[in-house]
């Protein structure tokens, strides 16, 4: 039988988002114009008839309501952006939890991670293409977060925007963008796929794929069917949604001005994290060391999303020298069967919970009701001991489910019959486990599944 995991699932989906980007790309910049003197915009949508508009806003306005087939192709491109960094996550969840990181397949997940990264590089750099009031917006947090690192920060800023705000962020974008990220990005998925061909497909814990030559043509056929079924739906999905789900309507938003902030801007999804620990920290914490301001309000977070996103990349090579695990591995864990790395990645998921829900923390107070201050409060509480919670509970969990296979294993699966002794007494009946759950003799005994937990 084909292999028919998660991981596999979600690297399709992520290949379909990437497919739908690029392709739509090539066509958005046909029409985009990035550099050139602020205009009046004079175009179909008469509400901004006149006003004056940069390139970048006008020539997308252009080929939203103009070009045949525009606006569906950059409602797809939009879609597929947010999309992707969501397959990639639960791709790198499904390898992490199924093991499928160890030797000598470390550098397929450091590739797997540099794909997530590349993807959240291109995702800001297109948010801000547009050029309307709430990418200017995000564009004008960027600016202050560079010019608030000690020494460094001004020079860079001005650099980077070429000028004062906004400068020519524009012409800085478009390269990044269109050629920089994307190549990168291909350059690394070509490199894995690569890797995963020679490395070869993970067998599951629960049993054997088919060893011979012939089984793994076979094996490989239905697995080529089967993905190429997923791309096509998924490719199908997102252009439906770029047809008949209104995304990033600029025309609404208008035109970005330097001298105005939108009110309740959000980042796209994928950059709430970032924004989340922003707002987490207390106002006005800075120092002054050496003559220069440092603010703690914002090399704190910077700090602290930058060693999480180390730690995430390098956890396979950190695992293998604390557990002294050199040996290379072709077979996929249970995740009950890995207590304490079952519990690091519920508390990683949940210390990145935490910061995506921060991000929407104005939001939720007004639509809740709730003060704004008292959630702040919070998620600064459930940021420090969430994680720490997670962690202790998945491990209880795992090791509580591996007790229960142990009992069943020894005495056998409950069969719910109550039957009571010569002596008064009650006890239930057990029957003998399935075929399918007898432990093999390389197995060990807490990785025997079960009938009743063979899904979890």
């Amino acid at each position: 039988m084909a292999p028919h995991r998660w991981a596999h699932t979600f690297g399709v989906i992520s290949m379909a988002a990437m497919v739908v980007l690029l392709v739509t790309g090539v066509f958005l910049t046909s029409f985009y114009d990035a550099s050139g003197p602020h205009l009046r915009y004079d175009g179909s949508y008469t509400p901004l008839a006149g006003v004056e508009v940069s390139p970048a806003y006008a020539s997308t306005m252009h080929l939203s309501f103009e070009v045949r087939g525009g606006l569906l192709a950059r409602q797809a491109h939009h879609w597929a952006a947010l999309v992707l960094p969501a397959s990639l996550i639960l791709q790198l969840f499904s390898t992490f939890f199924s093991g499928a990181f160890r030797k000598p397949r470390r550098g397929m997940w450091l590739l797997l991670f540099a794909t997530f990264v590349l993807a959240l590089a291109g995702g800001w750099s297109g948010y801000a293409m547009p050029d309307d009031m709430l990418s200017g917006t995000g564009l004008r947090i960027m600016h202050g977060m560079v010019l608030g690192v000690p020494v460094v920060g001004p020079r860079l800023a001005f650099l980077l925007f070429g000028g004062e705000f906004p400068g020519h962020i524009m012409e800085t974008l478009y390269p990044l963008h269109v050629y920089v990220v994307p190549g990168l990005l291909v350059a690394v998925v070509a490199l894995r796929l690569r890797l995963a061909f020679v490395r070869g497909p993970m067998r599951s814990a629960a049993g054997r794929e088919h060893d011979s030559e012939g089984g793994r043509a076979s094996t490989l056929r239905v697995t080529i069917a089967r993905s190429g079924g997923l791309f096509l739906v998924a490719v199908g999905v997102l252009v439906l949604m770029g047809g008949a789900m209104t995304v990033s309507p600029i025309w609404l938003y208008g035109p970005a001005n330097p001298a105005v902030a939108s009110n309740g801007s959000q980042p796209d999804w994928y950059l709430g994290f970032l924004d989340g620990a922003l707002r987490l920290v207390p106002p006005g914490w800075e120092v002054v060391l050496g003559g220069n301001t440092w603010s703690l309000g914002l090399l704190v977070p910077m700090a602290v999303i930058g060693g999480f996103l180390v730690l995430v990349a390098a956890y396979p090579f950190i695992e293998s020298r604390l557990s002294g695990d050199h040996e290379e591995h072709h077979v996929l864990d249970r995740p009950r069967d890995h207590p304490v790395r079952t519990g690091a990645g519920a508390a990683g998921a949940v210390f990145y919970g935490v910061l995506l829900s921060s991000a929407g923390v104005d939001i939720m107070a007004t639509q809740l009701h709730l003060a704004f201050e008292s959630l702040i409060y919070a998620l600064r509480v459930a940021l420090v001991l969430g994680p720490a919670l997670a962690f202790v509970v998945t491990r209880a969990v795992c090791l509580g489910l591996q007790e229960r296979e142990r009992t069943a294993a020894a005495l056998g699966f409950e069969t719910g019959v109550i039957v009571r002794a010569a002596d008064g007494g009650y006890t239930e009946l057990h029957g003998p486990l399935p075929a399918s759950s007898t432990r093999p003799a390389d197995q060990p005994l807490d990785t025997v599944p079960t009938s009743q937990d063979s899904a979890a």
